[in-house]
């Protein structure tokens, strides 16, 4: 499963303030600004980036108890987050949490333009606030598609903790593992498409199943009866 660093995060708000810096910066005089970098702090520790036509790499670093919030204004940039390459192009957005390595590369040497802000917050509150958001969103899709396939590692690295934290991050919110969760899901899935009168067949391929007896066993812990045994069931039911 994919998800987008900008459109996943709690925080996308933000993004319209990038949008409104990046316009001011590009009314300043384009000669003046060529090869410049224009750094602005607020009260509260807010800090303004603006890079105009840069080339320069930067290392591996982290921003301790700071969220980074970037717009591409020109050009394209490639952000090196927990050693995954991402190139990212003019007008594409980007989010970095509190204390996650990256670093910041030219694309085949060429100049680059980008606004970011730094937001200085409390990371244990807000890293919280992240785990929990991430661990709805994750609820909300498997509730709404629990027949795709849906890959911890994945939402684990996007908030920065290894996925077993997650997976127990997840039991704490919802009661079930996120792979637990799926399976009640799909289930209930099941059952609502041999309700409808689809085949025990079709009702478990359609709910993700791709094993016939994984799927008649989970089914009967679930619900106890057999798939075949709850069609007939509800065949002979009065709705």
């Amino acid at each position: 499963m994919q998800f987008n660093w900008a459109s996943d995060s709690p925080y996308r708000h933000v993004f319209d303030g990038l949008e409104q810096v990046h316009h001011q910066m590009e009314e300043r005089d384009a000669s003046f600004m060529e090869g410049k970098i224009i750094y602005s702090r607020k009260n509260g520790g807010t800090e303004y980036i603006y890079y105009r036509d840069a080339t320069r790499a930067y290392p591996v670093h982290t921003h301790a108890s700071h969220h980074t919030f970037g717009i591409i204004s020109g050009g394209a940039v490639c952000i090196v987050r927990n050693g995954e390459k991402k190139t990212y192009h003019t007008g594409e957005h980007f989010y970095i949490p509190p204390d996650t390595p990256h670093a910041i590369e030219p694309v085949n040497n060429t100049a680059y333009s980008m606004v970011t802000i730094c937001v200085s917050v409390n990371d244990r509150l807000n890293r919280e606030d992240r785990e929990e958001h991430y661990i709805m969103r994750l609820k909300k899709r498997i509730l709404e598609a629990p027949e795709n396939a849906f890959l911890i590692k994945d939402m684990a690295r996007i908030i920065n903790v290894s996925p077993y934290h997650m997976i127990r991050q997840f039991k704490a919110v919802c009661g079930l593992t996120p792979h637990q969760f799926q399976i009640q899901c799909r289930v209930r899935k099941a059952q609502k498409l041999l309700e409808e009168g689809k085949s025990v067949t079709e009702a478990a391929y359609a709910a993700g199943f791709c094993d016939q007896s994984h799927f008649d066993r989970c089914f009967q812990r679930i619900v106890r009866l057999t798939p075949g045994e709850y069609k007939i069931y509800t065949e002979n039911a009065a709705f």
